[in-house]
């Protein structure tokens, strides 16, 4: 595994065939797994529009405007009624998991905010991992909670309203077995027997979790369960959450068309459940038809009024109370000074901005779309033909829509923190608002629009991240979120405009009063926008290529390596990385990117003062990227440091360090190093130290060395963590060469640690079938120079992988690696290596990779392995 390799030789590798053994299809659905859900959720939200259109082939957009116009106002208070306790109710699953996982540590108000206001956001544009579950992290982390503690919570939050829909749909079954959509062609005792069953098995497990503290084991993954008690109040919450959200639809059905609550809300439950698996914004498309198909309710206008005021009453308001909230808030913080309840109530607000941003957004997306559809109102076009050509009205209308499928790709980047995406937003909703009232006067939607800018200006302060990567990438979940946001909205075309007769001059059609035409034009052009995306997502998405840039070495660096007790602070010289430096020079970060990783080479050099204020430094410029901080070969003593920043640590192995005050060649172990010296003699190999100053005047010799010796190891030059072929940077070092003949055969560059603390070499390299103890010859004598000149320590490099422990109880990453170093043998001769520096007799001491724990985890993997090698499947071809 080339996470590390200090350039000394290696065996060839054999080929695995390991990976033959494997069906293929599952090769096959590994390799696509990544977009076989968003597949799926376009396929459930097509397969929802067709029921739809189906159901509704004989309502029209009049009749149901009408129906929504005579809903009461006594229906929608009771709506807005059972919204604010459903609402409740999801709070205090975050407070019953909080107690479970965290007793304690966070007060009740901070953790049913977190609750609540993460079901609104991820309610409102989907994404719960995204949106809400990001929402969680920022909130809990804040409050010194664990990656893996906050993963329980949500999870133990998810289980509550899981519960509570098995047992909505037990009670139905066991309440009116004879009325179950779906099932009532079956024996109504089947729907009992199921009903009881299920009812059952909640019972039981109360029961089971009564008796005890319980945990559930899910692979490696350890989930503590609740009390018997926090059981029953969660399910209690879920099923008072469940119920009440579904009384929030029924309270607004017209009477007589739902005959019971029960089977109403089985058919509401399910109808939650396809609208997830939809991947659409709160299940949109998928929810309705289950909901009309599930009870009938096809051909009935009141049925979708009902509809459009719930998701307005159940999904936009809660929205739109969370972000007037922190509206609120954010007045009241530039108005006063940050009392402790301020404070208190910066780390609820903050962690909300984006996500709340990104809904405003994709919701301010959907506004264009729905009004793109909508036909103009005849006296608005009428005011505008006196005022603008027809031409003009007509673009407009296509860059309106254009401008709402933007919006629904732009949203990403603000959930991401990122400042371009604000600009790019801030753009798009006042050209929208520009384009709506050009291409109708719609007032209504542009009024909208600014309000959505206003909100994002407010907290433009929170959109900082500025990534050196290209774009921000967008993901196949959000692709699919964003394709059936579109197909609901076309297909909402095509029910507003189903009296049309179709035909090929409607393309061509350019009248005041043409809307059809002008639905179809901007839906083509919406549905290439969206296909452009996908195929520009499915051909050029960010690659994780290594970076080969040259970069300027500021003027301080050299005299701070100079004088640094770490050998290897030396390869700052490289030209290769980037330099966070010391306001006073007093110290540098040596850093690159790779992928989504800004990865630093070690610790900060400098004085020790100012080595934890550079390391805060970097994490915040990384965070600043929207990048993954990433501390690559550091040592176990500035852990704590590493460890304040709520990063993780790996152990890449250990690195070696021969004491040289103890070091001689005498003695049986040194016996080999003692033979291939006096070989070396015999063959007419001469050792020399040829002075940095010298070094220029025979680069091509060292480069045909080098050349030969990679050409013989079929390999390629590695960069960042180790030296490359560069004159500049060889000419900074003293180079010790072994020469035949008065040529040179070998060569060694020599970096020297201040106080002569510590020495070691970087690039090692011979002509090959010279001699066979060029190797031991070489390093003998190095080590007998660095002890002359009077150095403590001479740095052999590391072992990769050495030292991890294979026991059950340590950590994944530590088990893997010890199995690879155990039976990696194919890929990387680890055990050789190891055996060839323990002949010195060295000190081992670990070093370790730091990074962000979870997921992002096996990504700084790949990315520090592409940065290191070019490819982070080089390993496999040494």
């Amino acid at each position: 595994m080339s996470l590390i390799d200090d350039g000394l030789p290696s065996p060839p590798a054999e080929t695995s065939e390991r990976s033959s053994e494997h069906p293929g299809f599952l090769r096959r659905l590994k390799r696509y797994q990544h977009i076989a859900f968003p597949v799926a959720g376009i396929a459930i939200a097509l397969l929802a529009l067709l029921v739809l259109e189906n159901l509704l082939q004989h309502t029209s957009r009049a009749e149901t405007v009408a129906a929504i116009e005579s809903t009461s106002l006594r229906s929608m208070g009771l709506a807005l009624l059972f919204t604010a306790i459903s609402y409740a109710a999801v709070a205090l699953y975050d407070v019953v998991a909080v107690d479970t996982i965290a007793p304690g540590r966070i007060p009740h108000r901070i953790s049913a905010v977190a609750g609540a206001a993460g079901y609104a956001i991820s309610n409102a544009l989907g994404f719960s991992l995204l949106t809400g579950g990001a929402l969680r992290y920022r909130i809990y982390a804040a409050e010194g909670i664990s990656l893996v503690d906050i993963g329980r919570i949500v999870g133990t939050s998810w289980f509550a309203i899981w519960f509570a829909f098995i047992i909505m749909i037990g009670a139905a079954m066991l309440i009116d077995p004879a009325d179950v959509p779906w099932l009532s062609k079956i024996d109504p005792r089947i729907d009992l027997v199921a009903g009881v069953i299920l009812l059952a098995g909640i019972g039981g497990l109360i029961y089971w979790l009564s008796k005890g503290d319980r945990s559930l084991q899910i692979g490696q993954f350890t989930l503590r369960l609740p009390t018997s008690r926090g059981a029953l109040i969660q399910i209690a919450a879920g099923l008072v959450d469940v119920t009440a959200a579904a009384a929030t639809l029924y309270v607004l059905m017209p009477e007589g068309v739902v005959h019971s609550f029960a089977v109403f809300a089985l058919v509401y439950v399910i109808a939650v459940i396809l609208g997830v698996a939809s991947h659409a914004p709160g299940g949109l498309g998928a929810f309705e038809a289950t909901i009309i198909a599930g009870l009938g309710l096809g051909g009935k206008p009141e049925a979708i009024a009902a509809l459009v005021i719930y998701r307005l009453i159940y999904t936009v308001l809660p929205l739109l109370v969370a972000v007037s909230g922190v509206l609120i808030w954010e007045a009241f913080r530039r108005r006063e000074r940050l009392t402790l309840q301020a404070r208190l109530a910066t780390r609820l607000v903050e962690p909300l901005i984006p996500g709340l941003a990104a809904s405003v957004t994709f919701l301010g997306g959907i506004v264009l779309l729905i009004s793109g559809v909508i036909p103009g109102e005849r006296y608005r076009l009428d005011i505008l033909s006196d005022i603008l050509p027809l031409i003009f009205v007509e673009m407009s209308h296509l860059a309106a829509s254009f401008v709402g499928v933007a919006l629904l790709i732009v949203a990403r980047g603000l959930a991401k923190r990122l400042a371009r995406a604000w600009v790019a937003a801030m753009i798009l909703f006042m050209t929208g608002a520009i384009f709506s009232l050009a291409k109708g006067l719609d007032w209504e939607e542009a009024g909208i629009l600014g309000v959505f800018a206003a909100v994002l200006w407010v907290f433009r302060d929170s959109f900082y991240r500025r990534p050196i990567v290209g774009p921000f990438e967008l993901t196949w979940n959000w692709i699919a979120s964003v394709g059936t946001t579109v197909l609901v909205s076309t297909w909402l075309g095509f029910f507003v405009y189903r009296h049309v007769e179709y035909s090929n001059n409607l393309w061509w059609d350019f009248a005041w009063n043409a809307n059809a035409p002008r639905f179809l034009r901007a839906t083509v052009l919406v549905l290439a926008v969206v296909f452009v995306v996908c195929l520009n997502t499915a051909v050029n998405r960010r690659g994780l290529k290594r970076s080969k840039k040259d970069f300027a070495i500021p003027d301080a660096v050299p005299a701070l390596v100079a004088a640094s007790p770490n050998a290897e602070a030396a390869l700052a010289l490289l030209g290769d990385k980037q330099f966070l430096m010391d306001p006073e020079n007093r110290g540098f970060v040596m850093y690159a990117q790779s992928g989504g990783s800004l990865i630093a080479l070690g610790e900060p050099i400098g004085d020790r003062d100012v080595v934890e204020e550079l390391a805060w430094s970097f994490h915040a410029l990384a965070d600043r990227l929207a990048a993954r901080t990433v501390f690559y070969g550091v040592g176990p003593q500035s852990l704590p440091l590493f460890l304040d920043m709520g990063l993780v640590a790996l152990k890449l192995g250990e690195v070696a360090r021969v004491d040289l005050h103890e070091f001689s060649l005498e003695g049986p172990a040194r016996q080999p190093f003692r033979y291939a010296d006096r070989r070396a003699d015999k063959d007419g190999l001469v050792f020399e130290i040829i002075p940095a100053r010298d070094v220029p005047p025979l680069i091509p010799q060292l480069k045909h060395v080098s050349d030969a010796w990679l050409g013989h190891k079929s390999g390629s030059e590695k960069r960042f963590s180790l030296g490359f072929f560069s004159p500049d940077y060889l000419s900074h070092f003293d180079m010790a060469v072994m020469k035949k003949d008065g040529g040179i055969v070998a060569f060694a560059n020599l970096c020297r640690s201040a106080s002569k603390n510590e020495i070691t070499v970087d690039l090692m390299r011979y002509l090959p079938n010279v001699s066979k103890v060029m190797m031991d010859a070489l390093f003998a004598k190095l080590l007998i120079y660095s002890k002359a000149e009077g150095y403590r320590w001479f740095n052999l490099g590391a072992a990769p992988l050495s030292g991890l422990s294979g026991s059950p109880l340590a950590s994944r990453w530590n088990r893997f690696g010890s199995f690879l170093y155990k039976r990696g043998a194919d890929l990387y001769h680890f055990d050789g290596l190891k055996a060839f520096k323990e002949k010195f007799d060295p000190v081992w001491s670990p070093h370790y990779l730091v990074c962000p724990g979870g997921l992002d985890t096996p990504r700084v993997l790949v990315d520090v392995t592409t940065l290191i090698n070019g490819s982070p499947l080089e390993f496999i071809r040494k």
